[in-house]
């Protein structure tokens, strides 16, 4: 008994298939003429929903601009660092308050002596801020009163995260003869020195006393209003005896040499600084370890709230982008009546009309998304150029951005789309 084997006929497969494709290319023609014929409509439409991708993508781009200009500058101050300073400061973020209570200050044999006696390996630094209003002169040129004096040993550069553009750093021996020696910022340089003149070795006057310029520090730039270009650094012991003033309180720089070893390093500095404080150990530490990145993560978390109100903006702006289209595609279904009834009257399926009316949303959508997103990564890279950040391209958002102009093309367009397909092809051919 012979047994028959039907394969299937894959061509008559295949027809059903290229004839659908014939369809939704001949839909898809028929939608862009639609968009070609009401232009003007089109075009407003698109910019409006080009205006709401571009505030959504533009604002939050500039987001992430700022969010990586405040971590290199807290980089660059020292990532592995942390820092012991006097409570009697009041700092407000956001809606937390920290150092709430007056302390008394950190004197300058207190932080010598944990300097001495800290036993971890790490390297430690003590600094003292001398004036923010000093004017420097060389001959005949002097700055403006706005210059920073600031009083450091010989390893602050180094826990600081500042460079040696030019010159040296201060020796132990310096700093404990009290040297009147300094290393000034770049801006200060080309102030006096312009680009002529070596700083190095030059004698220049600080308030009322003449020091002599040892080094240059690498430039940093400016961030959030202040510029370590426009300083001066002086030993600490000499800004301690020409500087003084009633409670100077000084602060140490304390990086451990492993930065695995971070948290280790702050308990035991806590732990000595406790004993030098002469505190019991029922009392609160009155002083302060801040790591150097906790002002950073502070900032980071305040825009945060930035972030959600531009995204709030964006979305709003995009219901009115998508009240705007739906309005548009509705004056379309009723211009096109006597057409949409013509369609049907020659057996154009319902579900086709729908097709037809769906592309010309979402060709819409994506065509003003696409325009939103462009300026809004050139608006967002505005400010970033501004800040001094390298060029950003913020793909989650421009991911996002499709995402969403695409909800707001089947939103808008999902209504008119269905309207249009359960016209009565009679009553649609009389219309008029």
């Amino acid at each position: 008994m012979g047994v028959s084997l039907n394969f299937p006929n894959f061509g008559q497969i295949l027809k059903p298939m290229a004839k659908q494709s014939d369809l939704l290319r001949e839909n898809f023609r028929i939608s862009l003429e639609s968009i070609k014929s009401n232009l003007l409509r089109s075009i407003l439409t698109i910019l409006i929903i080009a205006i709401g991708i571009m505030a959504l993508v533009g604002i939050l781009t500039a987001i992430d601009a700022i969010k990586n200009s405040i971590s290199s500058e807290f980089l660059r101050m020292g990532a592995n660092t942390f820092s012991i300073e006097s409570r009697g400061m009041h700092v407000h973020i956001g809606g937390n308050r920290y150092r709430s209570k007056n302390f008394s200050h950190i004197t300058y044999r207190e932080a010598k002596r944990f300097k001495d006696e800290l036993n971890f390996p790490a390297v430690t630094s003590i600094s003292v801020r001398g004036t923010g209003i000093a004017t420097v002169k060389y001959e005949s040129k002097k700055t403006d009163p706005n210059v920073a004096v600031q009083g450091v040993d010989e390893n602050f550069l180094l826990t600081g995260g500042y460079e040696i553009e030019k010159g040296r750093s201060f020796t132990e021996q310096e700093i404990l003869n009290s040297r009147n020696l300094v290393i000034i910022g770049s801006e200060i340089v080309s102030k006096l020195f312009g680009k002529q003149i070596d700083p190095v070795n030059k004698i220049i006057t600080i308030g009322g006393g003449r020091y002599r310029v040892i080094g240059v520090l690498k430039s940093k730039g400016s961030s959030m209003g202040f510029s370590d270009d426009r300083s001066c650094m002086l030993p600490v012991t000499n800004v301690r005896q020409y500087f003084s003033r009633p409670n100077m309180s000084f602060k140490i720089n304390i990086m451990p040499l492993d930065p695995k070893l971070l948290d280790i390093g702050i308990g035991e500095a806590e732990g000595l600084f406790r004993i030098i404080r002469h505190l019991a150990i029922s009392d609160e530490s009155d002083f302060n370890i801040t790591k150097s990145d906790n002002l950073a993560q502070m900032l980071l978390e305040n825009l945060k709230y930035v972030t959600v109100a531009a995204t709030i903006i964006g979305i709003i702006t995009l219901i009115g982008a998508a009240i705007g289209l739906m309005n548009i595609m509705l004056v379309s279904v009723a211009e096109r009546t006597r057409e949409i009834g013509t369609r049907k009257a020659i057996g154009a399926k319902s579900s086709l009309i729908k097709q037809q009316f769906l592309f010309e949303a979402i060709v819409i959508g994506q065509m003003g998304g696409a325009l939103g997103i462009i300026l809004g990564i050139l608006m967002g890279n505005l400010v970033a150029a501004s800040i001094g950040t390298p060029f950003i391209i913020p793909w989650i958002w421009i991911l996002g951005g499709v995402l969403l102009c695409a909800g707001v093309s089947l939103a808008s367009g999902i209504i008119p789309a269905v309207k249009a397909s359960k016209l009565d092809p009679i009553i649609a051919l009389r219309y008029e």
